[in-house]
């Protein structure tokens, strides 16, 4: 025999015998651990490889143990995964998507462990700010870890928790932030990815979110019975989802020296919507902005609001005089999260709230039930933004949601 081809038959053997030793694993899930390259590396695939496979297949995976200083696996998980998969952009161009799998410990009940696919909140556009890449003390640890118990609560109840990091976040390219497409479709392809590498769990499932991922969530709940239909979605909830990104936009020009803080947040939102419409952002902000905009690309939402970039600027001052938002404000009309969905919603809105104002979260609630979504609105008085998330009443609401969902 050539040694060639005893060298391809010896690969296929090995990839075959591992995936005999691993309960449950697939042939998929057996090569994925064989080809994933070490280090950053992992975050990039060939197109070759990208075009491979359908939307939610796997391109390769690794195994992330736990440690008390780690900042990725779950205490509770019984194995973590971070995984590379295949995706779409909203324009249709096949790209690949990073995130993690966390499996609950103890034996699998019958049919299968049911999932909770998550979208996580607002961290960057920055690849540092992918929550699959990060570190204690890392760029984005405090806009990550926040939730690390309340995931590990579904974990330690039985659920799997799927984490997509989001097109661009982690993976080659810009991030879309915001545009509910390309979100919402990462938070569906790590579901079908999961089944892939465990063709075992369950295909009853659930999407969550907070702020940016609950704007995610619903965006994801509207595609789920189309890109997954042969999956079982039964519900979404949402904790402070942004929305109404238009209507805020246009007070972006009366706030002042008071509002320097939310600057950072603007040129993100207002890039990203730039970047989708195919306007030159440059064309609409000040020089001084311009020249910060390479920042975008490189550090996280923590330090996009310091004072050496964006916190010494005023909302108000962000837009070239005479300026408008003109040319891309369909895009920001699209951002509002107002999806028809079919299953269950459930959102979840802190009262104390200052970044997603419950103003605005009541008239997305009035919106949903408009267009004839079941919408269950809970409203937490005193809560804060990330507090709406880790408060123990509101904890309980939504783990007794999900169990009802997932019974």
């Amino acid at each position: 025999m050539p040694l060639k081809n005893r060298s391809i038959r010896l690969l296929i053997l090995t990839v075959s015998a591992t995936a005999m030793l691993l309960p449950g694993a697939s042939l998929a899930q057996a090569q994925a651990m064989v080809k994933a390259p070490a280090g950053d590396a992992f975050y990039t695939a060939s197109a070759k490889q990208i075009k491979a496979g359908k939307p939610g297949s796997i391109i390769w995976s690794r195994q992330v143990k736990y440690t008390a200083n780690g900042r990725v696996a779950l205490p509770s998980a019984s194995k973590t995964m971070v995984v590379l998969y295949r995706s779409l952009d909203p324009k249709g161009k096949p790209i690949a998507v990073s995130g993690t799998i966390d499996l609950p410990k103890g034996k699998a009940p019958k049919g299968g462990f049911k999932m909770i696919s998550w979208a996580h909140g607002t961290t960057g556009a920055a690849d540092v700010c992918a929550p699959s890449r990060n570190a204690n003390g890392g760029p984005a640890d405090g806009y990550i870890s926040y939730a690390t118990a309340s995931y590990d609560a579904w974990v330690k109840a039985g659920y799997a928790v799927l984490r997509t990091d989001y097109q661009g976040l982690g993976t080659p390219g810009p991030h879309p932030y915001l545009i509910g497409a390309s979100e919402g479709r990462g938070v569906v392809d790590i579901a079908l990815a999961a089944r892939q590498l465990y063709p075992t769990l369950s295909k009853d499932w659930v999407i969550g979110g907070h702020s940016q991922g609950g704007h995610a969530a619903l965006f994801a709940a509207s595609l789920a019975p189309k890109l997954a239909s042969k999956m079982n979605m039964k519900g979404v909830f949402a904790f402070a989802p942004a929305s109404h990104l238009y209507e805020q936009g246009q007070a972006v020009g009366g706030l002042g020296d008071g509002f320097k803080g939310l600057t950072g947040l603007v040129v993100l939102i207002l890039n990203s919507a730039a970047r989708e419409a195919g306007v030159d952002p440059s064309t609409l902000v000040t020089p001084q902005i311009t020249a910060l905009l390479p920042k975008i690309e490189q550090v996280c939402s923590g330090q996009l609001g310091g004072a050496d970039i964006f916190g010494n600027i005023a909302p108000k001052d962000v837009l070239k005089a005479g300026a408008t938002t003109a040319s891309i404000d369909a895009v920001l009309k699209a951002m509002n999260p107002n999806v028809k969905i079919k299953a269950p919603v459930l959102i979840a809105q802190g009262l104390g709230d200052t970044t997603v104002f419950p103003a605005f979260t009541e008239a997305l609630v009035g919106e949903l039930k408009k267009s004839g979504d079941n919408v269950t609105y809970d409203t937490f008085t005193g809560l804060t933004h990330s507090g709406v998330v880790v408060d123990p009443g509101a904890e309980a609401v939504v783990a007794a949601w999900i169990k009802a969902r997932l019974r």
